[in-house]
């Protein structure tokens, strides 16, 4: 009950939900900030304090309804914020992570609409990634993962019930461009598999990146952007592996998070045709997990701009809902590329990052 009107208190427009069902409403989130010393770049090393290191700071409203009859109606409104100066995550967007609404039945699968997660990201977080696409280990510092690649506006997304351990989503997101209704659209599927120890996932994305003519402008028909990622761990028990493996084709399949973050006098060229590659793992140590990750980015253009990076983390277990971690990450890039190490919540600004931070869920 506290709970409930702690959350009225930061967000008043849904007191009335809260107070019609409350039971049915789940107030979760987290709070994760440290210390980031990263070195390399053009503008020269920096400390700073971070929000987000591991996982994004964030507050979010789960509900869920009975309708009867094996159906239930569900929401999320999921907003993040930052921990080092009390900001929103995303100027002027309170729920940037995550606002949907939809239906979910046991037999039938969930149907959901809106601010939605591309089922891409979800298998590089949660099945590729040993740094779950946190800390400076993070998969998104090779992989495209930033972007529609990680949450998709305007989306309908369905998921399957499991059968024998399998699951197939899709996600299909409107452009919404007059005049074209191709243009701007996104749509992703994947097929996993989770049973025995064993998560696999294969998944593809497929970008539209057409404009339509509006006014005098003419329309710009370009191809599509094309990610084809296959994910998969296996837990030992003793040691989790994790492999991954990502095919990028066409315009914005694989964007650079900072265009010039070196100061080259060429400034990097972003790939049109890469593939990416991950091997990693983790371990229980003590009362922590220790965490590593070795991954490849072969670009395939002309330009060849190949990079690779190492990373080791531990996390270690002050209780079940808190944890202190540090991390470090080394990126090498060739021939002129332009990567960075990050962590959740930022791309980074050099070839090299080191965290040190607190993480805390509710």
């Amino acid at each position: 009950m506290k709970k409930l009107t702690l959350a009225a208190i930061l967000a008043g427009s849904f007191a009335a939900v809260t107070a019609h069902a409350q039971s049915n409403v789940t107030i979760y989130g987290i709070v994760d900030a440290g210390i980031v010393r990263e070195t390399g770049g053009a503008g020269g090393d920096v400390t700073k304090v971070t929000s987000g290191i591991g996982s994004q700071s964030r507050i979010g409203f789960r509900g869920v309804e009975d309708l009867g009859g094996d159906l239930s109606a569900i929401f999320t409104l999921e907003s993040g914020y930052k921990i080092d100066d009390g900001t929103l995550d995303s100027t002027n967007t309170l729920f940037n992570r995550q606002a949907f609404v939809g239906l979910k039945s046991k037999t039938l699968g969930t149907l959901t609409v809106g601010r939605q997660y591309n089922p891409l990201y979800n298998a590089m977080s949660q099945v590729a990634d040993p740094f779950g696409a946190g800390y400076a280990g993070s998969i998104k510092n090779l992989f495209p993962a930033g972007g529609v690649n990680t949450r998709v506006s305007n989306a309908i997304v369905y998921q399957t019930p499991s059968f024998s351990g399998f699951t197939v989503d899709g996600l299909y997101a409107l452009g919404e461009q007059a005049g074209d209704n191709t243009a701007g659209r996104l749509f992703s599927v994947g097929l996993a598999y989770t049973g025995n120890g064993l998560n696999v996932r294969l998944v593809h994305s497929n970008r539209n990146n057409d404009t339509a003519a509006t006014g005098t402008a003419a329309a710009v028909n370009r191809d599509d952007g094309k990610n084809t990622l296959l994910a998969a761990n296996y837990d030992f028990k003793v040691v989790k592996l994790f492999a991954a493996y990502e095919w990028d084709k066409g315009p914005n399949s694989a964007p650079i998070p900072v265009a010039n973050a070196y100061g080259l006098k060429v400034a990097p060229t972003a790939s049109t045709d890469s593939n990416d590659a991950l091997i990693g793992l983790t371990a229980p140590l003590g009362n922590g997990t220790v965490m590593a990750s070795y991954m490849n980015k072969n670009d395939k253009t002309r330009f060849n701009q190949d990079a690779h990076q190492w990373a080791v983390g531990y996390s270690y277990a002050l209780s079940k809902r808190t944890s202190a971690y540090t991390a470090y990450a080394k990126i090498k890039n060739k021939n002129g590329a332009g990567y960075t190490v990050g962590n959740n919540n930022e791309v980074g600004s050099g070839d090299a990052a080191f965290n040190l931070g607190l993480r805390h869920t509710f």
